[in-house]
């Protein structure tokens, strides 16, 4: 009942109350502070089996990403049995980073593992705590798909997973000290699970062997994986406004002029947001970082511009993608229509410098018969 336990303020007014204390109140809690302070903490030591469970957490690094300084997220992963550690960074801990970091480690181990623990965090937990915590829609659908246990800590007790914790701290002074300046999310990660791999040679005290030996002997036991990738992203259906755009999660993306009024679907994912119509992808931009922003792509407005010239040189999507110089040399010109010839020009490069998608999408038909081989490990009838 840590939550109805004695403070010192309590201590005292019963001493006060019960047996006439005259002192002060200060006294008291220089007393139970010392009492505290020499009482050592107890934990039970923790033995795991192979590819029984992993242990994750989140914490915080400060990165140059393209010369900026950012704060990122880290998702830090270990198996409980053989130590191997997986670090993952994003630029949000939302429950698109939270199941897409979970599809990425999961194929990083080659399976899965029976149990993940974690703490009672927003993104996996939607009320209660502990044993007595109901999971969020994604998390339960993630679990059902890989067929894991999901374990939670009860409050303020961090030993339960200790060892990620200590992972956290670790990613932090080995991989982040000094600051990683790197161009993006994705050669950032490529350094994280570069310094991941080479933790395989440290031996553990008290373990039999090395991080990488004991991960040989516990990937074969891991669970297989689905045959088909579980969905991350988070998606929502929303009708594209006069301006050619859709508001998702508190920023603003464009689609191309002839789908304005049309209900479309939008897929966020950590790094990139999708959107459809009937099916077919119509437009894809990097996710903004922050609150009240716009991506505008240029092209997505020709088809309004060649009809309305003279709109060009205030129109947010122009100045979004032209640079202010190359603006004002074209305003001072005056000829629209080489300015248009211009920005079709642009467009048409841009749209050529996009690699073409080749191989499509197949989503194959759920069978839910898998997930009972995959939950107790044999078939059944």
């Amino acid at each position: 009942m840590k939550k109805q336990r004695h403070t010192a303020k309590r201590i005292f007014d019963r001493l006060v109350e019960e047996k006439g204390f005259e002192g002060g109140e200060s006294t008291i809690r220089r007393a139970v502070h010392e009492i505290r302070g020499k009482m050592p903490q107890a934990f039970v030591p923790l033995q795991f089996d192979p590819a029984d469970a992993i242990q994750i957490d989140w914490g915080e690094a400060t990165v140059y990403l393209n010369g900026e300084k950012t704060v990122v997220n880290l998702f830090c992963a270990r198996l409980c049995y053989s130590c191997r550690p997986v670090v993952l960074a994003y630029r949000r801990q939302n429950e698109e980073s939270f199941l897409d970091a979970f599809v990425n480690i999961f194929n990083i181990l080659g399976g899965a593992t029976a149990r993940v623990i974690f703490d009672n965090g927003k993104v996996a937990v939607k009320e209660g705590f502990g044993a007595h915590a109901r999971m969020q829609e994604g998390y339960s659908a993630l679990s059902a798909h890989y067929g894991f246990d999901a374990v939670f800590c009860n409050p303020a007790e961090g030993h339960e997973k200790g060892l990620v914790e200590g992972l956290v701290g670790w990613a932090r002074r080995n991989i982040c000290v000094p600051v990683p300046k790197v161009e993006d999310m994705q050669e950032l990660n490529y350094e994280l699970l570069e310094r991941c791999l080479k933790y395989e040679k440290h031996k553990i005290r008290g373990k039999k062997a090395t991080v990488g030996e004991m991960f040989r002997e516990e990937s074969c036991l891991l669970r297989r994986l689905p045959p088909y990738v579980f969905e991350t992203a988070k998606c929502t259906n929303v009708r594209v406004s006069a301006f050619s755009t859709v508001r998702f999660k508190t920023n603003t993306y464009s689609v191309p002029v002839k789908y304005v009024g049309y209900e479309v679907s939008v897929k966020g994912y950590p790094e990139t947001v999708e959107i459809y119509y009937k099916g077919e992808l119509i437009s894809t931009h990097t996710r903004l970082v922050g609150k009240n922003l716009f991506s505008y792509h240029l092209d997505h407005y020709m088809p309004l511009l060649r009809r309305r010239p003279r709109a060009i040189f205030d129109a947010a999507p122009v100045k979004q993608n032209i640079p202010p110089e190359v603006l004002a040399e074209l305003k001072s010109q005056k000829k629209y229509d080489n300015v248009i010839s211009l920005l079709e020009r642009s467009t048409s490069e841009t749209a050529e410098a996009q690699p073409a998608i080749t191989d499509p999408v197949i989503v194959r038909p759920v069978d839910l018969h898998q997930y009972d081989v995959l939950s107790i490990g044999k078939e059944v009838n």
